[in-house]
C-alpha cells in the first residue's frame, strides 16, 4: 500500500484533458469503491481550475452510482453564468459513459462586508489521549466520544482534526473530504448494538447527496472541529448536518448529507 497521505494529495492534482475538463486518479484503498470524500475534494479542485479568480461558496453533489477505484474520474465543467462577482457551473464526474457524481457549484469573488455569527463556542482541544484512528483520514484526529462504540448515545459528535502543512488552496478540498466520513456514524449513535463499522454486515448504507457551504477561507493544517448532529433517521434514509469551526471559534464552513440506510434482518 502506498503512503495514504501522499496518495490522497495525488488525487487532488487534477490534469486538464481538454477545455473545461479535468481528470484525476483515485485513492489506493482496500476496497473497490471510490470514497465519496475524494470526489468532493476533486470537484472543488475542478471548480477552482475552471474559475481561478473566484472561490467556491457552495457545492451540492448527488451520487447516482458508486465509482470504481481502477478507473480515473473525468470532471466536465459546464459554466452556467460568470459575472464579476458570482459564477455558477454544473460539474459531471464520469467514468467512461457512467456518471458517478453530478454537482452544482456556486462561486464568489473575494469581497469585504459586515460579519456576524451566532453559535456556541468550541471547548478545549482534546488531549493526545483522545486520538482516534479513522482509516480513511490520513492525518491527526481527536474526539472525546468513540464512534466505534456500540453503546447508545446522542446523535451528535465532535471530531477535531488537523492535516500536515499544505498549500492554502487545498484547505477546502481536504476539509470537504473529511466531512463525508462520520455523519452516518453520528446518526447511528442512538441505535443500541450497532455503529458505523457495521456497514455491509448489520446494515447497508451509502451516501446519496452531500452539500457544502464555505463562509470563510479554510485552513485544514490548523486545528478545526467538525461539530455535527443527525436530527432524523426515517424512510430508509439518514440525514445529518454539521459545522466546521476553527480552534478560535470561527465558523468557516457548514455541510449536510443524506444517505441510504437499510438494516439487515
Amino acid at each position: 500500500m502506498p503512503d495514504m497521505w501522499k496518495d490522497l494529495l495525488a488525487t487532488l492534482d487534477l490534469e486538464p484533458v481538454e477545455a473545461a475538463a479535468y481528470e484525476g486518479p483515485n485513492q489506493t484503498l482496500e476496497y473497490h469503491r471510490v470514497f465519496g470524500g475524494q470526489i468532493l475534494g476533486q470537484l472543488l479542485v475542478a471548480a477552482r481550475l475552471a474559475f481561478p479568480e473566484k472561490s467556491v461558496k457552495s457545492l451540492h453533489t448527488v451520487f447516482p452510482r458508486e465509482g470504481k477505484s481502477d478507473t480515473p474520474i473525468r470532471y466536465e465543467v459546464q459554466p452556467q453564468h460568470e459575472g464579476r462577482s458570482f459564477a455558477t457551473a454544473a460539474i459531471t464526474a464520469r467514468q467512461g459513459e457512467q456518471v458517478v457524481a453530478s454537482a452544482v457549484v456556486s462561486l464568489h469573488a473575494p469581497e469585504e462586508g459586515a460579519e456576524r455569527q451566532s453559535l456556541p463556542g468550541v471547548g478545549a482541544l482534546p488531549g493526545p489521549e483522545h486520538r482516534r484512528d479513522f482509516g480513511l483520514i490520513p492525518w491527526e484526529t481527536r474526539a472525546v466520544d468513540d464512534l466505534d462504540s456500540t453503546e447508545a448515545g446522542p446523535p451528535a459528535y465532535e471530531l477535531w482534526l488537523r492535516t500536515p502543512e499544505v498549500s492554502p488552496e487545498l484547505g477546502a478540498p481536504l476539509t470537504a473530504y473529511a466531512t463525508d466520513l462520520t455523519l452516518i456514524g453520528t446518526a447511528l449513535r442512538p441505535e443500541e448494538g450497532i455503529s458505523h463499522v457495521g456497514n455491509g454486515t448489520q446494515f447497508l448504507s451509502a451516501v446519496t447527496s452531500h452539500t457544502l457551504w464555505f463562509h470563510r477561507p479554510v485552513r485544514s493544517d490548523a486545528w478545526q472541529v467538525l461539530r455535527q448532529h443527525s436530527p432524523i433517521l426515517a424512510g430508509g434514509r439518514i440525514f445529518g448536518r454539521g459545522d466546521v469551526i476553527t480552534e478560535s471559534g470561527e465558523l468557516v464552513a457548514s455541510y449536510a448529507q443524506e444517505a441510504l440506510f437499510r438494516q439487515r434482518s
